[in-house]
């Protein structure tokens, strides 16, 4: 007989099946597949339909300057870097997106804290690393510190390296070590083909909006559309939205309108899942559906099949309502130390929803904007769990690639 496991949000175990965080009920399935047992996300939190500001603790505040685009905008606000000490040569530094011009603000991760230039830490104009002093007030590790002995975990993360497991962070413990910096870009060079609004691509949405009439979203996805490891999930200061409510309010902001969200993702699924849930997603009848799975689908199904099960959630869907538009999300990397990703399959899994574009569905590409990411920084400075969530800073991304698509910034 197969033992039931539960779990709490971050995938530690319990004996009872609620979850004191959420309020909701999360049980592990025994259908799930093996990434998720790996890391043990299966986080069954459904959000409320029509989740709106008012829901979020009160300490956060929507701004729009936060979710202008990173890759347009002179000042990039709020970037997460991990300060992470070299064994060889002592110093402790992190890198940033873009070559600084004038750091505005150097927080800790729950921005009560700032920190002094010169004496926290230092940068050169038009240098993208931070480097931080030996008596500097910022919290900094080592890379022992974001490991852990084989074994010695719940859930085994086997470093690429060999030498033990990745640091699992099932609440906020990445998040309470990062570090977050504003700046301002002294070259805003970008390669990354990002999303631009064209009308024409989600014309009925786009025109609900313009006319300020309500646009109904559904979104159904995996642990990360469930909003893990945002600090507000975790119910921890700064309390910033994970992206689907960011997009929400950023979107009833610009247009003076209402979007009434309803958010079916659940952690630990993928696309056969999906497909079983078009009934649910049809009931508020969309205007706008986002599809937003991969990670877990990266364990054990080929790029063919992700794109024939996307597929055959779109066609199914337009039986019903013909006119419903599409943004198919492709996921941002997991961590690429991580053995048991298959990370080859990610620009894959793009490709194939590329392919599916056309009037009326869009791409939003995490997959790409991410590989840029990591070529310029360290997987620890961009995670929310260690392995394959994204933290504050990936939510605010999520929501501006979504937002391009949907708002002219110009």
């Amino acid at each position: 007989m197969t033992e039931s496991i539960s779990f709490v949000a971050g995938g530690r175990p319990r004996s009872s099946l609620r979850d004191s965080r959420c309020g909701r009920y999360c049980l592990m399935r025994q259908t799930c597949i093996p990434i998720i047992y790996a890391i043990g996300v299966a986080f069954f939190m459904f959000l409320s339909a029509g989740s709106s500001a008012a829901d979020e603790p009160s300490q956060w505040k929507y701004s729009p300057e936060q979710l202008q685009p990173f890759w347009t905008s002179d000042i990039v606000h709020r970037e997460s870097v991990l300060f992470v000490s070299d064994a060889a040569t002592g110093e402790t530094r992190a890198s940033v997106l873009f070559p600084i011009r004038k750091i505005i603000s150097v927080q800790d991760s729950t921005g009560a804290v700032t920190y002094k230039s010169g004496i926290d830490f230092h940068y050169s104009e038009g240098s993208r690393q931070i480097t931080i002093p030996a008596k500097s007030g910022i919290v900094t590790k080592t890379v022992a510190d974001l490991r852990r002995p084989a074994n010695s975990q719940q859930y085994r993360l086997t470093h690429r390296d060999g030498n033990g497991e990745i640091l699992f962070g099932g609440g906020l413990e990445y998040h309470n070590m990062q570090t977050w910096i504003t700046y301002s870009k002294a070259t805003a060079d970008w390669p990354v083909s990002m999303p631009t609004f064209e009308p024409s691509v989600l014309p009925q949405t786009i025109s609900r909006l313009q006319q300020r009439q309500p646009v109904t979203v559904v979104l159904l996805g995996d642990s990360i559309s469930t909003g893990c490891n945002a600090s507000g999930w975790g119910n921890a200061a700064p309390f910033q939205p994970a992206y689907q409510n960011l997009l929400k309010m950023h979107l009833e902001s610009h247009y003076s309108t209402t979007v009434n969200l309803t958010n079916l993702s659940v952690g630990g699924t993928s696309t056969p899942w999906g497909i079983t849930q078009i009934p649910k997603v049809l009931e508020p009848e969309p205007d706008l559906i986002i599809l937003a799975f991969g990670m877990n689908d990266s364990a054990a199904r080929s790029p063919e099949e992700f794109g024939k099960n996307i597929s055959l959630l779109i066609s199914t869907a337009r039986k019903t309502l013909p006119n419903v538009e599409f943004i198919l999300i492709a996921p941002m990397l997991g961590n690429r130390d991580w053995t048991a990703l298959k990370h080859d399959v990610f620009p894959k899994y793009r490709g194939e929803l590329a392919s599916l574009c056309k009037q009326g569905i869009a791409l939003a590409d995490m997959t790409s904007v991410w590989h840029e990411f990591l070529l310029r920084k360290s997987d620890h400075d961009l995670t929310g769990n260690g392995v394959n969530h994204p933290n504050d800073f990936g939510h605010r991304v999520y929501a501006q690639v979504l937002s391009a698509l949907l708002i002219n910034e110009e």
